[in-house]
């Protein structure tokens, strides 16, 4: 859950200090994904920016009224490696006062922006743990932001307070790459009939598909504004449309909440 406008790195237009100035589209987005999710009888884990809770607390109010799971998307939507361990820190403890002040329960999910905990922020599990984060759904198996070499499955990850459970985004391997088939561009572009047969597939090997979208991705009419061509690529391919190919996905496959998943079976890495 978060504004059009929290791209990592995106240059001085769309720098924090500049954000109080750009038009909110998050409370229209995130309720048109809140109705979509209630028309498909689908119960979600939305990490919330702290930011935009502070600003809008109301809509965080109507997320937990829903039923959804709420975990942390940090406090200023920077990714971990940017930040630094002590940034990091403050940045996480941060977005969890922020949701406590609004009657959140405790949060134990937190997703990273860009999938940013990787080989660049190996300290940041040590974080986590230190501020009761269970479950993190932030290393992506992919080599543009993360790495090939990470499991493709949940699995634990040690830190000095015990093991953290890691909840990876479903990829798929097409014409010799590794893709996004679970979110973002791999998931705009593909159709609902291949992602729901690659859902399968892992599921068949008794193993979950973890599926992330945005609000902003559902917005009817999203501002635009001039960006680098991977971010450009990143935020606006194939965004119409989008609504309808995802209710087909939700239809077509059982979706529920990262914390009501059972306890995870899998080798510690």
């Amino acid at each position: 859950m978060e504004e059009w406008f929290h791209i990592c790195a995106p240059g001085p237009a769309l720098a924090p200090d500049r954000w109080d100035q750009l038009p909110t589209r998050v409370e229209l987005t995130t309720r048109i994904l809140l109705d979509l999710l209630d028309r498909v009888n689908v119960l979600a884990t939305v990490f919330v920016v702290g930011w935009v809770a502070e600003r809008h607390p109301q809509l965080v109010e109507a997320v937990r009224d829903a039923g959804h799971e709420i975990g942390s998307h940090g406090y200023l939507h920077q990714r971990a490696y940017d930040l630094g361990p002590d940034a990091f820190r403050a940045d996480l403890r941060t977005s969890l006062r922020t949701l406590s002040a609004i009657g959140v329960p405790p949060i134990t999910t937190f997703r990273a922006p860009e999938w940013s905990v990787n080989d660049r922020s190996p300290w940041a599990f040590d974080a986590l743990a230190e501020q009761g984060i269970e479950t993190d759904a932030s290393m992506a198996p992919l080599r543009m932001v993360g790495s090939l070499s990470y499991p493709r499955y949940p699995h634990l990850r040690n830190t000095r307070l015990g093991p953290i459970t890691e909840v990876p985004p479903l990829v798929a391997d097409r014409l010799g790459f590794v893709m996004p088939m679970g979110w973002g561009w791999g998931l705009r572009m593909s159709s609902p009939l291949r992602v729901l047969r690659t859902i399968e597939s892992v599921n068949r090997r008794g193993l979950p598909a973890v599926l992330a979208v945005h609000p902003w991705e559902l917005d009817p009419d999203p501002p635009r504004i001039r960006l680098p061509v991977r971010l450009r690529f990143a935020h606006y391919f194939r965004l119409s449309g989008f609504g309808g190919r995802l209710r087909q996905v939700l239809e077509g496959a059982t979706f529920g909440r990262i914390g009501d998943m059972a306890a995870v079976s899998a080798p510690r890495e």
